[in-house]
């Protein structure tokens, strides 16, 4: 066992009080702990299905992008059959980066320190003054270290570490089903237009994830004045009515999904969108329709996959990564997506959309990192930490359903936040990739 494993296992009775998801109590040390982050990347990151790219942008061979799987910088490959690596972007001589780039096209890739070279496909194929080597160096033992699972769905790219992981549609369950309900609307699939906006945030990763999983109780206060703009052309709707009736879904594999039906004639971002847009939903209403569905193609939605990817969806197409760099920092990579086939001022206007609501500094993302970054710097309070987190909205309330790998509540209960926390739990605590089960919740009187 190494010090580190042997340090985490010792750990365990600490998370197990910081983490009683049964109960909906979460000690605030997870979001500011390092040793707590130091096992966050072995444990979660380390174990689980990240997302990498998209198909869209490796169209060709040799196209490749740079990101992070947990602290680990990686670079994704399009290989020449076809396929797609990913490597850790080290060099094997000096842990140099091979590639500083976020996104080319390359044949191969060669260390700036002291030039080590490698094929797209991992291989190391130079090294100068290579007879420094001879009979020392097996070159085939020292091509960059592979991402051993590697696995896509409509599309987007996923890998893992754990060469045992079980594979990526069984570890995604029924969430596939919502996901579809963004992904699926056109056969052409989708794609990302704009690159990748990127920023920081001075916050732990966990807020983030865990909100786009199962809050949609914030948006009652958090987004009054943007929802109140959204209404700013008629005075006497509410946005946000259609959202009390919605549904919530718990799945047992951490992840977490909301929905609401919207009104049929009236998304409820109708007031800003633009008429190129209105015109292309009215377009495709029907064909979306007949592909996924009427209550699909209605759905307006906010989800996680566990750990850390998030999507929304209405007239905001947005899918997003919360890397972590600290217990107290992440970087928000955010992404715009849109039907494939999609005219181009479409495609065009659907992102210039997202980038006003959720850029950077859009209208309500603005208001998310604020409640965040606040948090986190609240969390700098000895008092403040060792005060329990209170996340019991709906407990005990919430069900099994005979056509649902998970639980179901409603939208504006905190059952998804609960079992994130309890996927959290299970994979922090155990050596061994622990089993996945729904988390059984207590019944709760008040009064007691």
């Amino acid at each position: 066992m190494t010090p580190r494993a042997q340090h985490a296992d010792e750990m365990t009775p600490d998370l197990q009080r910081l983490v009683d998801a049964e109960h909906g109590l979460i000690g605030p040390e997870v979001y500011t702990d390092q040793a707590i982050f130091d096992v966050e990347m072995e444990r979660i990151f380390g174990r689980s299905w990240l997302f990498l790219a998209h198909d869209s942008q490796l169209p060709k061979a040799g196209d490749y992008v740079t990101t992070y799987m947990g602290l680990d910088p990686v670079i994704v490959v399009r290989q020449r059959d076809g396929s797609v690596k990913a490597f850790l972007n080290m060099c094997r001589h000096r842990g140099m980066r091979v590639c500083r780039e976020d996104e080319g096209n390359a044949r191969a890739f060669t260390c700036k320190y002291h030039g080590w070279s490698y094929a797209a496909d991992g291989r190391l194929t130079g090294m100068p003054l290579k007879d420094q080597y001879e009979g020392i160096v097996d070159k085939a033992a020292w091509g960059l270290k592979q991402v051993p699972r590697i696995e896509s769905y409509r599309g987007l790219i996923f890998g893992c570490f754990d060469e045992d992981v079980p594979p990526l549609a069984e570890e995604m369950g029924d969430i596939a089903y919502y996901l579809d309900a963004s992904l699926d609307r056109s056969p052409a699939g989708i794609e990302f237009v704009g690159g990748i906006i990127k920023w920081r945030i001075r916050a732990n990763w966990k807020f983030a994830a865990e909100q786009f999983a199962s809050d949609m109780y914030h948006t009652y206060t958090t987004h009054k004045s943007p929802y109140s703009l959204l209404s700013a052309d008629d005075l006497d709707h509410d946005p946000l009515k259609d959202t009390i009736h919605g549904h919530q879904y718990s799945s047992p594999h951490g992840h977490g999904f909301g929905w609401w039906i919207a009104e049929e004639e009236r998304p409820s971002d109708a007031a800003l969108l633009p008429t190129v847009l209105l015109r292309y939903i009215e377009k495709t209403r029907a064909a979306v329709t007949e592909r996924i569905g009427d209550d699909r193609r209605r759905m307006e939605s906010h989800g996680t996959i566990f750990p850390n990817f998030s999507w929304l969806y209405s007239s905001i197409p947005t899918l997003r990564v919360w890397h972590p760099k600290s217990p107290d920092e992440m970087e928000v990579w955010a992404y715009v997506f849109v039907d494939a086939d999609a005219p181009d001022d479409v495609k065009d206007a659907f992102r210039r959309f997202t980038v006003l609501t959720f850029g950077a500094s859009g209208l309500y993302e603005q208001d998310d990192g604020e409640n965040w970054v606040t948090i986190q710097n609240n969390l700098t309070s000895p008092q403040v930490r060792k005060t329990p987190m209170n996340l019991q909205s709906s407990l005990g309330r919430n069900g099994s359903s005979p056509d649902s790998d998970g639980r179901m509540g409603p939208v504006i209960g905190e059952m998804a936040s609960r079992g994130f926390f309890h996927r959290w739990l299970s994979l922090m605590s155990s050596r061994d990739r622990p089993q996945t089960h729904n988390l059984e919740e207590a019944m709760i009187d008040a009064a007691e």
